[in-house]
């Protein structure tokens, strides 16, 4: 009798589990349109690099020639090579001069010496050049016997991270001196859609920082640049390049890039992940001001901070915003030098009363207005403590009209206002050029 009443106890816990269950499953499935979709990453996604297609569909563009390369330690094939490497073994070419960035042109390794602006390169005993200090074209004497220049870096996604700008001098240089340009494309990380900012006065042209009439976040890639370049003749002289892109394969504008299925590769020490490279193209500004923007921290440009502010009072206005995609929080932190800085970061040592963005959802994320706003914020609150490094804050905005409004105490709905024009013309030339 005991056996009995325990099998029939036994089944009833086995029914009542299985109500249960299916309990909850239909309470998730009636309640699943309701819950946000976070932002993971799709990695089954499969994008292929122009780089991956140079030695095989588009070979005849260097074959029998002099080549010049223009990279850093983002340009390798799917397989590893750097592309310095790749074409100097390559037998239908020959590889006659590098010209790297701001480290060195094959690794990342930030605690190796940086490039020297003239070098010899210890693979290959070509010479080598940086496009990063005091000379951002090629001259005629560094591109002598050259009759292509191929171009392969990632970049960030935002004007003042020089690199665009190089690519624009680079085609300058080739279109006076009769030589090709091949552009092979990469992804923009913070995706193709984004499109924000002031677009460069006239009198910060040509500079550090900004080459052509381009906003801070311009929502293209490499190649699309170049087209750009070339066909609004922002090339001094109204001069035009012998253009080549090499498109990708399997890209989308939507795609950020932890969705390519592409591996992340640090653009820079201060970029250690696709969270920082998001907030960099907003926090930058930061560089131009007496605040520290995180460098010397775990979280560089998603952190800025100094002792003299109150953050909590910063913050709370800023969650007051609403601003898309983002909450603020008060936070502590204490800038080093690292390993791979050559001087101490802005306020290292001092414990900065810091304001830490998180992004909770990136594709409604706006990461220049976020950047404007926390200035704003901070000036809002400290009006005689907020200083202004002009010559920094015109490289990076293109404009002197951000302080000015500031320092008159514009609105922040003004200050978005006042580059939505210019900004409303160029999405539509940009159309043109897009090739994706």
């Amino acid at each position: 009798m005991n056996a009995f009443k325990e099998l029939a106890f036994a089944k009833t816990l086995f029914t009542f589990a299985i109500v249960c269950i299916m309990l909850t499953l239909s309470s998730n499935y009636a309640t699943a349109a309701d819950i946000p979709k976070p932002n993971l990453p799709n990695n089954d996604q499969s994008v292929t690099v122009g780089a991956d297609r140079l030695f095989t569909e588009f070979s005849h563009l260097i074959n029998g020639k002099k080549i010049a390369l223009v990279s850093n330690h983002t340009g390798r094939l799917s397989n590893g090579t750097h592309l310095a490497d790749a074409l100097y073994n390559y037998p239908d070419a020959e590889l006659v001069v590098l010209f790297g960035m701001h480290f060195n042109i094959r690794t990342n390794d930030y605690s190796l010496p940086q490039d020297k602006e003239d070098d010899i390169d210890k693979e290959t005993g070509l010479p080598k050049y940086s496009l990063y200090g005091t000379i951002h074209k090629p001259t005629r004497e560094m591109l002598k016997d050259t009759e292509v220049i191929v171009f392969d870096i990632q970049e960030v996604g935002a004007r003042f991270y020089e690199h665009i700008n190089i690519l624009g001098f680079v085609m300058e240089a080739a279109s006076e001196n009769n030589i090709e340009v091949i552009v092979l494309d990469r992804p923009n990380p913070i995706t193709g859609e984004k499109v924000d900012g002031y677009i460069t006065d006239d009198e910060f042209l040509y500079g550090f920082g900004a080459f052509g009439k381009v906003p801070v976040i311009h929502g293209m890639t490499m190649g699309e640049l170049a087209r750009l370049y070339n066909g609004e003749r922002m090339l001094r002289g109204g001069k035009r390049a012998k253009l080549n892109v090499i498109k990708m394969k399997g890209w989308k504008r939507s795609m950020w890039l932890d969705q390519t299925g592409l591996k992340w590769v640090k653009p820079s020490p201060n970029l250690p992940n696709l969270e920082s490279t998001i907030t960099y193209t907003g926090t930058c500004l930061f560089e131009g001001l007496n605040i520290s923007a995180g460098r010397g921290t775990e979280m560089p440009f998603q952190n800025v901070g100094a002792p003299w502010i109150n953050h909590t009072k910063v913050v709370t206005l800023l969650n007051n915003l609403h601003l898309k995609g983002v909450q603020f929080e008060a936070v502590r932190f204490e800038p080093e030098k690292k390993i791979f800085h050559s001087r101490n970061p802005y306020l290292a040592g001092e414990v900065c009363n810091g304001i830490k963005i998180n992004i909770v959802n990136r594709d409604i994320f706006e990461t220049f207005k976020t950047g404007i706003a926390m200035v704003w914020a901070i000036h809002e609150i400290h009006p005689d403590k907020l200083e202004w490094d002009g010559s920094t804050m015109n490289r990076l905005l293109g404009t002197r009209r951000l302080e000015n409004m500031i320092r008159d105490g514009a609105s922040l709905a003004d200050i978005f206002a006042s580059w939505e024009e210019e900004l409303h013309e160029f999405k539509k030339i940009r159309q043109t050029y897009l090739l994706y």
